[in-house]
């Protein structure tokens, strides 16, 4: 018998604000050991989802668990680490006392000092929370965040304010938590990161799942690659080749959308033997989250019209 690894779920979940339909018998699963990067317009329903598996709010339909417990129960919340897009924490306290402070409310938390090189904090426990810039806040709680061992942990914007060092360590710290065994909730307008990090990715669109699968599986809904090299083939050339769906010359660069990448480069080469810089890339995730929302963001536009 296959193990089942979900340890949190939304099943035929509806939430209502007033006239609003916030989600509409919405289905999610979270696995154990797995990043779920749950993506989506302004106004889809990610907020709402997170906050009924927090038990922030209760359903108006359908039913939400959390390590088979309902989501309000203490002892399903020990077990999970939440990193939300704004903290009201102490600012007068220092880091140290901050991280001590949230390890109190565990009963087998990670040491100060394990928390703080995951982090990248080592440097601030001496200082005060209010004198941090905005990027350090959030590497601070981060590791307030995981210091409990979370078996789930949400990570909500998890990089906003920090510079590209900061998060690729914590990209980096992310992964060795996930391969522990934790699972982690990522929502990020950055969908590079989700890129990067995600398992599996679920956009929500109006309060519906309208796509969910790997990042390899949503990239490849988007039938075009792209070709680029340094080459004396004109674009009026490439423009009649099959697949090519655009061909456009940027200084000594060559450009080329194709649905044929592997015909087209074969003809590059042999049209040219001198062709250098040949970059071939697939569809990005930014591209297929784009392809997928397009009508509801449109839908979103014309009501706020």
């Amino acid at each position: 018998m296959t193990q089942d690894t979900r340890i949190a779920r939304l099943e035929q979940v509806s939430k209502r604000y007033g006239a609003i339909t916030a989600l509409e018998r919405i289905d999610l699963d979270i696995h154990r050991g797995e990043l779920l990067a749950l993506l989506g317009p302004n106004g889809a329903g990610k907020s709402t989802s997170i906050g009924l598996l927090l038990g922030l709010m209760s359903a108006d339909e359908g039913h939400v668990s959390l390590f088979g417990r309902d989501p309000h129960d203490i002892e399903a919340h020990r077990r999970i680490g939440v990193m939300l897009q704004s903290a009201n924490l102490p600012a007068t306290l220092k880091v140290a006392e901050l991280v001590r402070l949230t390890a109190s409310y565990y009963p087998a938390p990670r040491s100060v000092a394990e928390c703080a090189a995951l982090a990248g904090i080592d440097d601030l426990l001496a200082r005060r929370y209010e004198a941090l810039s905005g990027g350090q806040q959030r590497r601070v709680q981060f590791a307030m965040a995981m210091i409990g061992r979370p078996e789930l942990l949400f990570l909500d914007e998890p990089t906003v304010g920090m510079d590209l060092p900061a998060r690729q360590a914590l990209w980096a710290a992310v992964r060795r938590l996930v391969g522990e065994g934790c699972a982690v909730v990522l929502t990020t307008h950055y969908l590079e990161e989700a890129e990067a990090l995600a398992d599996r990715v679920c956009v929500i669109a109006r309060g519906a799942v309208v796509s969910e699968g790997t990042v390899d599986a949503l990239r490849a809904r988007i039938a075009t690659s792209r070709v680029r090299c340094v080459t004396t083939v004109g674009a009026e050339i490439a423009w009649r080749w099959p697949g090519v769906v655009s061909a456009v010359r940027k200084d000594d660069h060559l450009e080329i959308a194709t649905t044929e990448p592997e015909a087209t480069v074969r003809r590059l080469l042999d049209a040219d033997v001198a062709l250098a810089g040949l970059e071939v890339q697939r569809a990005s995730l930014a591209e297929a989250f784009v392809d997928i929302t397009r009508d509801d963001v449109a839908h979103i536009h014309q009501e706020a019209a």
